[in-house]
């Protein structure tokens, strides 16, 4: 479905002023062209709320279904930025970010002094500077050196829901924790609870991730650490 945007802009852009050497854009056109692109490309520290709001709305770029991005809620995204506050509390901790711009965004908006890296494949957020590293899944270590066994805290979510990704995120996880005692926070398809498990011994929490755009497949938070009263605590199986 196309955004309000896209509609004014493909509406927009059929209006052209011809000379006989070649068509011209009108000014018209042209700045509802420039406002189209600027919503495709904005990054997500502004918000949308109202002021003195408990709350604000992160804004991200379009997702791009093709990457399979679908943006977590705005709940689901607070919840999780709240846990990687409580474990930074407790530890000086650097945060890496695997394949989820939504928790990247909010958490430099809420805690902007918390040093967090995203790793991410789609090059629209290198607008995010030196906080932006680029990361093909399919590639799972080749990173830069400096981030090797480098974060305390590693928040993951894979683009797919195969086996092979999760078992490709799990050995670039395994090059960014920095020990055996890293809290690792795994967002990901209920489908993978058997395998989050065996690679990287976690186990489902209570809460419930939800998205933006509602998705078929359940998704669950897996965590390598006991949350106790936090994220509805761990959901122990026999």
């Amino acid at each position: 479905m196309a955004t309000g945007a896209e509609e004014r802009s493909s509406s927009a852009m059929v209006d052209f002023e011809e000379d006989d050497d070649a068509p011209i854009m009108s000014s018209r056109t042209l700045e509802a062209l420039k406002e189209f692109l600027s919503e495709q490309n904005s990054l997500g520290i502004g918000v949308r709320g109202e002021e003195g709001g408990e709350a604000d709305e992160v804004r991200l770029v379009t997702e791009d279904w093709r990457l399979s991005q679908f943006w977590y809620d705005q709940v689901t995204a607070e919840t999780v930025v709240n846990e990687i506050r409580a474990l930074c509390s407790s530890v000086s901790a650097r945060v890496a970010c695997v394949s989820c711009p939504t928790l990247y965004a909010y958490l430099k908006k809420i805690e902007p002094n918390i040093s967090v890296q995203l790793l991410e494949y789609d090059k629209r957020f290198e607008q995010y500077g030196g906080d932006f590293t680029f990361y093909d899944y399919n590639q799972p270590e080749d990173l830069p050196q400096e981030l090797k066994h480098s974060f305390q805290v590693v928040v993951a979510d894979p683009p797919y829901l195969s086996k092979e990704c999760l078992e490709k995120v799990a050995q670039t996880i395994s090059f960014l924790s920095s020990s055996k005692d890293f809290y690792l926070l795994l967002l990901t398809g209920a489908v993978q609870q058997d395998r989050a498990a065996e690679l990287l011994k976690l186990h489902p929490c209570g809460f419930r991730p939800q998205h933006s755009n509602k998705l078929g497949n359940e998704f669950r938070l897996y965590t390598n650490y006991d949350p106790e009263e936090r994220l509805g605590g761990w959901e122990l199986t026999e």
